[in-house]
């Protein structure tokens, strides 16, 4: 971590990208933490495999683990019911097998489906801890925005929840305006104010800038662990997903949410001013 180029939101060039990034951290991690980065990479895989599933000439993203022989072997396999679960991830390989059957059916997203079977799979499986509750949130985050949309247009909720678990027991049970999570998840509050945004751009913006704190937060401890580079790889991917736009104004407008989020500090201010170069980050403040 110590020689990555520290990321800026005021940047308008990259000094990294991911792939060579990756071959980078192919040459220096142990086989564990390759192991945890690959679930960074694997939701790349679900996305090309549906890509590819509905169109077999699809331009897919090479930032998986996959290789186009490998989709096309996972999906030959899936076709012909012999599928080897010890080559490819289960999950994968039943979506693949059931993909013909669902994808004329009313009201069938396969890129939700396989969104949603991705974090089951992450949650379940994954060996690091903050990786897991990296994929919760996400998972929680999208089934609390989702239901408050279907409420705000009158649809039934229950026909757009995914999972079994805390948060969705408590949307499906609750009529109170915020499914009474408030009151078990901070994280929440936040949120609310996001949903209330009528710009569907700013707030895809305040929801990055959302999770960016999360991940701030969560590795400011260890900024030398394998927890630090998953947080600057989705950090990264933020980052090139909005540089496909205006890549001034969106850093801007990115760089005001994220203070604006922040609200007051989240770290204690004696660690603020002995820890400048995680704050630079942020553009916080000039690398020590």
């Amino acid at each position: 971590m110590a020689g990555l180029p520290d990321i800026t939101l005021e940047n308008t060039k990259h000094e990294v990208c991911i792939p060579d990034l990756r071959e980078e951290l192919e040459a220096i991690l142990s086989e564990k933490d390759k192991r945890v980065l690959s679930y960074f990479f694997l939701k790349n895989d679900c996305v090309n495999l549906v890509k590819l599933l509905k169109n077999p000439n699809a331009e897919i993203d090479d930032h998986g683990n996959l290789t186009m022989e490998q989709y096309v072997d996972l999906m030959t396999s899936a076709r012909e019911m012999n599928f080897n679960v010890h080559r490819y991830p289960a999950f994968m390989s039943e979506f693949a097998r059931d993909y013909a059957y669902n994808k004329d059916k009313e009201g069938y997203f396969p890129e939700d489906d396989m969104l949603y079977k991705f974090y089951r799979y992450a949650i379940d499986t994954c060996p690091n801890k903050m990786v897991r509750q990296w994929y919760k949130l996400n998972l929680d985050i999208t089934n609390i925005l989702t239901a408050f949309l279907a409420r705000k247009n009158g649809w039934n909720v229950a026909d757009f929840i995914q999972g079994e678990d805390e948060v969705t027991e408590m949307i499906l049970t609750n009529n109170t305006k915020d499914f009474n999570l408030t009151a078990e998840y901070d994280y929440v509050a936040d949120l609310l104010k996001i949903v209330e945004c009528e710009d569907p751009v700013e707030k895809e913006r305040k929801m990055d800038a959302f999770k960016w704190i999360w991940l701030e937060d969560k590795t400011f401890f260890n900024i030398f662990s394998v927890e630090a580079v998953f947080a600057y790889l989705c950090k990264l991917e933020m980052l090139f997903r909005w540089d496909k736009l205006d890549v001034e104004k969106g850093r801007e407008v990115f760089r005001q949410i994220i203070e604006n989020l922040r609200g007051e500090a989240r770290v204690p201010e004696e660690f603020q001013t002995k820890a400048p170069h995680v704050r630079n980050l942020m553009g916080d403040g000039e690398a020590s």
